[in-house]
């Protein structure tokens, strides 16, 4: 992922720096460089601002834009445009969204200190610190020297997330300067455009959607397939434009008979038709495997009342008007998306048979829909002051606060926040009737995080709609959750196998860290062995190698860099690879002998009790007895996977970098989980009968599910167990066939 956009130094053409004596009356607004038709113009931003900013703020902002101009004079975009034109066009889009002065002067502002060498202590002088403090979390860091490109990147993308957390109008303006950036990418070479679209679509889309920026949002991800997949885009385009004309009419009727029916009803509404984004069909096409003829719900309808009663009134209006369709009514009023986004959603049977999506919200909730949280964040009030959609944002920038604080990785920072901007979500409660929005498929443990890392940390137990559950049930839409804790309770290294947010699986990465760093440097040389042994390169460096890799490497000794690779910080391959340049300087420290086969390199030996080093992969629960495999990961270090694992197969196609030779160790003391399905009649007393015969073979019972096999008119349970190994689970599944009403037993695996 690149995070330059496409406006970088490389991509321009700067004039030297240069200072021109001001003799100009302090309210001339017009460029330095030639004015070029069709291109923003700094009138029609100050017009717009006119509307909102009082007359003093507007003469601040037109000294920005002087100032701007000089340093950007003699630079012009690849399409020939004055670069001037730039800054005033992300400026024109903070002003729709009557952003204050300070934002329009950093929107102004944002690239003179990356492009031509202004310093920050000249912008606090000329224009005050918070539009200095604004301008600097937008400018990438100066020229540091990073292991990688990628590096690089994480490194400036934390800045700026890290500049929002303190200010939103740090993303709001660079938002504005990605939307311009994407309007005009089509000048770029085609590989250009890919990257940078790529980079949209990860990172700017879900920003984007996660501050309910819905318009944004929107265009972002249409202009983004555009470029990515050009030939999609332009046959999807062509297919609707002629779509329009044959669906027009049908269109026109269902605008004509709701807009009656509402007026019947004593209902005041705006209804305006919708046609879904070009994206969002493509989409659709792509995850049900629809053609385009067989995707009919291509357009939308919204409803806008004036109260929040009326909403419901006309709901009920629409369903006596088209009949509902079953499970397709979403109360995002009563319960709003984590991004602030109200509305009654229904999808009705209209005329012909065709599904048509409505959606109904007052004029306050349709601002927010399309604005967010620009929509009406107040940048001089406290927090007592905050709407529900301020205090949700406020929690969220400050829970990437705490992920900083956990993490000192700047890649590792950046995957945990972007899981955290997945955009589907999931709604609970707390015992006192608190809502807590999760990322979908988050677990209770996810949860207690989500309250306090301290909360976390200590857990014990959960209670899910008052019943008693394990940590790693996956909550759903309406759960009452009640987190049980315990003072002396600690993070487990199996946590990290089914945690879904950011914040939880960073709180835990950073205690495990801190109590098993001799275990993690423990694994880290073997690992580092191993892989030097491919080289054929003795593990006891030369000093003068030592030296040069710690300096590399930013580490403080060779146990530190042992600890990464067994945190799986860093590839123990690519730390080899490091070491063998550093020796191919000096030919006397290079070995005289070949690499070794692979064959003759000896596996990584698994103990199961590595703690956070080593994890044992929950898609197949690997257990002793089992042909093992494993995969290094950033965020897992080791783990551990049966060689015949589905998900492992898969892995290793993608990463066949990734995976090393393990093996089982003797003398294993301790117990191995391990998923069991039994079909079984469904009779009195079965499931005593099974349970008490798992206890007499000397197996643990750690969970147990039900659910009907209707194919076969029998029941299913489903245990996780603790076993020893292969040979205990064998005679466990022995012992469990000769159970009475047991029909069949075998190991489950995902």
């Amino acid at each position: 992922m690149n995070l330059l956009p496409p406006d970088s130094p490389a991509s321009r053409n700067p004039a030297p720096r240069e200072r021109r004596a001001d003799n100009r009356p302090p309210d001339f607004i017009e460029p330095a460089g030639p004015i070029v038709p069709g291109v923003a113009s700094v009138t029609q931003l100050i017009t717009k601002l006119s509307e909102y900013l009082t007359p003093a703020e507007l003469k601040k902002v037109k000294e920005a834009y002087r100032f701007s101009d000089e340093m950007h004079l003699g630079q012009v975009r690849k399409s020939g445009e004055p670069y001037i034109s730039h800054p005033i066009a992300v400026a024109e889009i903070c002003a729709e969204w009557k952003l204050d002065a300070q934002a329009i002067m950093a929107a102004l502002l944002h690239d003179v200190i990356e492009d031509q060498d202004v310093k920050k202590d000249e912008l606090i002088e000329r224009f005050g610190a918070q539009v200095a403090n604004l301008v600097d979390g937008l400018s990438k860091l100066e020229k540091i020297e990073f292991q990688s490109q990628l590096e690089a990147q994480a490194e400036n993308f934390r800045k700026m997330l890290l500049a929002m957390a303190s200010d939103v109008r740090v993303i709001l303006i660079k938002l504005a300067d990605r939307l311009h950036n994407m309007r005009t990418l089509g000048f770029m070479i085609p590989a250009k455009k890919r990257r940078i679209a790529g980079e949209t679509m990860e990172v700017y889309v879900p920003i984007a959607h996660r501050l309910g920026l819905n318009n944004i949002y929107r265009e972002l991800q249409d202009l983004s397939f555009s470029h990515l997949y050009p030939v999609r885009y332009q046959t999807l385009s062509k297919a609707i434009k002629s779509a329009r004309g044959n669906r027009r009419e049908v269109v026109k009727k269902i605008l004509e008979a709701v807009k009656n029916q509402l007026e019947a009803s004593g209902l005041k509404a705006e209804v305006h038709g919708r046609e879904k984004t070009l994206y969002g069909i493509y989409k659709k096409m792509r995850n049900k495997h629809l053609s385009f003829s067989q995707v009919l719900d291509v357009y939308g309808f919204r409803v806008v009342v004036d109260s929040v009663p009326n909403c419901y009134v006309a709901l009920g209006t629409l369903h006596a008007l088209y009949k509902p369709m079953p499970g397709k009514f979403k109360d995002y009023i009563a319960i709003g998306k984590i991004n602030g986004y109200q509305s009654l959603h229904t999808t009705l049977i209209g005329p012909y048979g065709t599904p048509v999506e409505f959606q109904i919200r007052t004029q306050d909730m349709h601002r927010t829909a399309e604005s967010g949280v620009a929509a009406h964040w107040l940048y001089k009030t406290g927090e007592s002051n905050m709407s529900d959609l301020q205090q949700r944002t406020h929690a969220w920038l400050q829970s990437l606060l705490d992920i900083q604080q956990q993490t000192g990785d700047s890649a590792e920072f950046l995957e945990h926040v972007k899981v955290d901007l997945f955009p589907d979500s999931v709604y609970v409660f707390t015992p006192k009737s608190k809502i807590i929005a999760l990322p979908r498929g988050a677990t209770a443990l996810d949860f207690a995080y989500s309250i306090h890392t301290g909360i976390g940390d200590h857990t014990v137990g959960v209670k899910i709609n008052h019943e008693e559950q394990p940590l790693r049930t996956e909550l759903h839409n309406g759960d009452i959750v009640e987190i049980i804790t315990q003072p002396d309770s600690r993070p487990s290294p199996t946590w990290l196998t089914f945690v879904r947010t950011g914040k939880a699986r960073s709180a835990i990465r950073h205690h495990l860290r801190l109590v098993d760093v001799n275990e993690s440097a423990e694994l880290g040389l073997e690992l580092l062995t191993q892989a030097l042994a491919v080289r054929n390169i003795k593990p006891d460096l030369p000093a003068s190698v030592v030296e040069r890799l710690l300096a590399e490497s930013s580490a403080n000794s060779m146990e530190e860099v042992y600890a990464d690779v067994g945190i799986g910080k860093r590839m123990p391959t690519l730390v080899a690879r490091q070491i063998f340049g550093l020796m191919e300087g000096d030919p006397d420290l290079l070995p005289s002998s070949k690499p070794l086969p692979a064959s003759d390199i000896a596996p990584v030996t698994i103990y199961g009790s590595e703690g956070v080093a080593v994890q044992l992969a929950p898609c197949c629960m690997p257990i002793p007895g089992d042909q093992i495999t494993g995969q290094l990961r950033r965020d897992q270090a080791l783990v551990v996977h049966t060689c015949d694992c589905q998900t492992a197969k898969r892995l290793l196609a993608k990463e066949p970098d990734r995976w090393i030779a393990v093996k089982w160790g003797d003398d294993l003391n301790r117990r191995f989980d391990c998923r069991i399905r039994l079909l079984i009649n469904n009779e009195k007393g079965i499931l005593a009968r099974v349970a008490a015969e798992i206890g007499e073979s000397d197996a643990n019972i750690t969970y147990v599910g039900m659910d009907e096999d209707d194919e076969n008119m029998m029941t299913q349970l489903r245990f996780t167990i603790q076993i020893a190994d292969r040979v205990h689970l064998a005679q466990l599944i022995r012992n469990l066939r000769r159970v009475a009403g047991v029909n069949r037993v075998e190991r489950e695996r995902t």
